[in-house]
């Protein structure tokens, strides 16, 4: 089952179990979906579209002075995202496979993790794990 098919069928559960804040996430997630010129969107492209959800409604809360950055809107997206890889998890990968003499400076090597871990690390964790070698 593809993600999109996941988040159909869970919009109907919603439905069914009378839960007003996952049917009116979902219902979101489903119009960024309308947007799309393809009926059927592969999972690495809706992972996209709920990452960009998810860092809209952070740049909301912000705004609004909610420093936690966190809502119901966000941890229902963020169940359908896969597992992030946490800074340990990258430094130990960096150790093992990165020879930082290939490149001028460290930041370099910033490519080749991110092409190793996809969508599954953040860009700004990366970042700062290089930052501390």
């Amino acid at each position: 089952m593809t993600l999109q098919e996941q988040i159909k069928k869970d919009l109907t559960a919603a439905i069914k179990e009378k839960d007003e804040e996952k049917k009116a996430t979902i219902r979101v997630i489903m119009g960024e979906f309308g947007r799309s010129d393809k009926k059927e969107i592969p999972d690495d492209d809706v992972v996209k579209i709920l990452k960009k959800l998810v860092k809209s409604e952070k740049e909301v809360l912000e705004r609004k002075g909610d420093a936690a950055g966190d809502s119901q809107f966000i941890r229902i997206i963020e169940n359908y995202l896969p597992k992030m890889a946490g800074e340990e998890e990258i430094a130990d990968w960096i150790k093992e496979n990165v020879d930082f003499s290939k490149f001028k400076n460290k930041m370099q090597a910033m490519g080749l993790i991110m092409k190793h871990f996809g969508s599954a690390a953040d860009g700004n964790t990366v970042k700062s794990v290089l930052q501390k070698f």
